[in-house]
């Protein structure tokens, strides 16, 4: 697997990360998604990675930085034609791993609430993430999970 930092303007980043949204938009209102666009996913607190396995793009994912010990995970998303393989446990592995390099103690996350996003609960359990309490500027939304994980 080839982890690269950014290539937000690749055509294949770029397709997933609107595929990701539009999926998001079909399971929870507008209000309710937190999926980030491209000119948000560049910005100076946010680190993006693209996953590509043979040079075809298996999955995205990204760190921002709440504040100096804090991390949220954003747009996690595995290529369709990836899925089932192991490559969302790579990416958030990976994450994991930066947020520990930066020092953070805490690492968070937004989801859904809803049947589809099972996997993804039961991903981020197995890696040790607790349901928690909004964080950062989130608040109550019945469409939204919150999830923490103490690290270091």
């Amino acid at each position: 697997m080839d982890i690269r930092v950014g290539e937000l303007r690749n055509k294949e980043v770029i397709a997933l990360l609107q595929e990701h949204h539009k999926d998001m938009l079909s399971h929870s209102p507008v209000e309710s998604v937190h999926a980030l666009d491209l000119n948000a996913l560049e910005a100076p607190d946010i680190t993006f990675w693209s996953f590509w396995i043979n040079n075809k793009l298996a999955g995205v994912g990204a760190l921002k930085e709440i504040d100096a010990e804090h991390g949220e995970i954003k747009s996690m998303r595995t290529s369709t034609n990836h899925l089932r393989q192991g490559v969302a446990g790579k990416l958030l592995e990976h994450i994991i791993k930066q947020a520990n390099i930066r020092s953070y103690k805490r690492l968070s996350l937004e989801t859904g609430t809803m049947d589809v996003f099972l996997p993804a609960h039961k991903l981020y359990q197995l890696f040790g993430f607790q349901e928690c309490e909004p964080f950062g500027d989130y608040k109550e939304d019945p469409y939204s999970m919150f999830m923490t994980k103490s690290i270091l």
